[in-house]
């Protein structure tokens, strides 16, 4: 059944799980206060504790009868520095620090880098970040001692740096698999769970996006995360072979200039909607509710802007994984959604940014479905899908109307959980002509709080019926 929570809200939420939110009561609570989708994060955490928490979706998803989409998380190659004799050290402005192949803790005069192809891609005067960018340092010697290549760094930026801080090196294209080891364990791990969608880390080519799709074959989608600059040179190509996008702006924002976050943003979710997929800004959207009962106003303002730039999904992350408000923090998030959807304005940028669809018939179709649905003041749109193109179609026209969305295939109901406006429901009882089903989605439509009698909808489907892309017909019908 559709929440209430989420009936007047088009913009999806994708949820982040873990200790703060691991039991089946305050996962309930989550969906109940809006969530649509749960990420596993298997950059933390055991398989069992992942399976855990998938199997206790799954009983959800039974009793309250909606499928919910389950997104496993790929920790990727993250690159990070070794440990210290006394577990940090203080980085002062000025100091200069030898970064090397050895790999016994560290002091203030030495850190262990143990990525060779970091050492290669590292150039005199050139800049790299630790600590998601809070510490900064300059290179000023390089060489190779009896345990292998170091730089000299000088310290532009300092502060307290622990063991194991993440590193970045930007502007540079890293010689690294975009699967490592782990995550192709965790990737075979993740599907023989069940999960609907695959989410890979630190993408820089469209071979890194084939590698994934060879592995996934076919039994989950994939979600690319984009993470690195080398992702957003070759948006493209990355954009054709993936199922969906992540636009993950915290190893991103460290590696381009942060003004440069905000143009990458809209440049990126256009680009996606364009294409049909679903498009989730992540990071940060809320960090304040990790600790506080209410987010800063430039957080609001972040959440309202990935809406008014047309994300499909935003995504909370440490706030409902570890945070102490994670209820409260999906709540804000909702209330904040579903404003800004009301305010004419989006209205007028999702028109203004409407993707060209012409010389497509299903592309079509769906268009003139979004448009006869405002004309006769419809409550909603229905399409009947086998694949889920239907409704991906329907959902990139940005209707201001709830998409219902019936299909005979479970694992397509679970992963439209992240495409925009979709309400989707297992239907096996689909029939094979197209006047069956008008007043089965009559019944439907008043099942899950989307319309009542007397309401008018817009209908789509295909003949012959049950044909993956075959989006030919549109009927427009009142519930009885």
């Amino acid at each position: 059944m559709t929440n209430p929570s989420d009936a007047k809200r088009q913009t999806k939420i994708l949820a982040t799980l873990g200790p703060a939110s691991n039991t089946k009561d305050k996962i309930r609570a989550l969906i109940d206060a809006g969530v649509n989708a749960f990420r596993l994060n298997f950059s933390h955490g055991t398989h069992d504790d992942h399976k855990a928490m998938l199997e206790i979706i799954r009983e959800l998803e039974s009793e309250m009868k909606r499928p919910i989409a389950i997104v496993a998380d790929m920790q990727g190659p993250k690159l990070r520095i070794g440990t210290f004799k006394n577990d940090s050290v203080q980085m002062e402005r000025g100091m200069r620090i030898t970064f090397d192949s050895n790999p016994e803790p560290g002091d203030e005069s030495r850190v262990y880098l143990p990525h060779p192809e970091v050492m290669k891609a590292l150039e005199i005067d050139g800049l790299f970040f630790l600590d998601d960018g809070k510490v900064r340092c300059r290179i000023r010697e390089k060489g190779n001692d009896e345990h292998g290549p170091y730089v000299v760094a000088e310290i532009r930026a300092g502060g307290k740096l622990s063991n194991k801080k993440g590193l970045n090196v930007p502007g540079a294209y890293l010689e690294i698999p975009a699967l490592t080891e782990k995550d192709k364990t965790d990737l075979k791990a993740a599907l023989d769970m069940g999960a609907d969608w695959i989410a890979q880390s630190f993408v820089q080519t469209a071979e890194d996006v084939q590698e994934a799709l060879d592995l996934i074959d076919g039994r989950a989608a994939l979600i690319v995360k984009l993470e690195k600059p080398a992702a957003i040179e070759n948006l493209e190509d990355i954009v054709a072979l993936a199922d969906g996008v992540m636009l993950a702006r915290g190893d991103l924002g460290v590696e381009i200039p942060p003004e440069d976050v905000p143009s990458v943003q809209k440049r990126v979710v256009r680009y996606v909607r364009a294409a049909g997929k679903p498009m989730v800004v992540a990071t940060q959207m809320l960090e304040s509710m990790i600790t506080s009962s209410r987010p800063t106003r430039a957080e609001a303002s972040d959440v309202a802007t990935a809406v008014y730039d047309g994300a499909d999904a935003v995504m909370l992350s440490a706030e409902t994984a570890a945070g102490e408000h994670p209820i409260r923090s999906v709540d804000m998030m909702h209330k904040i959604c579903a404003r800004t959807e009301q305010d004419d304005i989006y209205d007028q940028f999702m028109t203004d940014t409407h993707p060209d669809t012409i010389g497509d018939p299903s592309d079509s179709i769906a268009t003139a479905a979004g448009y006869v649905a405002e004309d006769i003041e419809a409550t909603a749109i229905v399409t009947y899908t086998m694949s889920g193109s239907t409704a991906y179609r329907m959902a990139r026209q940005r209707p201001a109307v709830p998409i219902l969305c019936l299909t005979p295939n479970i694992a397509v109901a679970r992963r439209l959980g992240l495409a925009y406006g979709v309400h989707s429901v297992h239907d096996p009882e689909i029939q094979g002509d197209f006047s069956g089903p008008v007043p089965h989605a009559c019944q439907i439509l008043q099942q899950q709080n989307l319309a009542k009698i007397g309401d008018r909808f817009v209908m789509t489907a295909g003949v012959p019926f049950g044909v993956a892309g075959t989006t030919n017909i549109l009927r427009i019908a009142e519930v009885e």
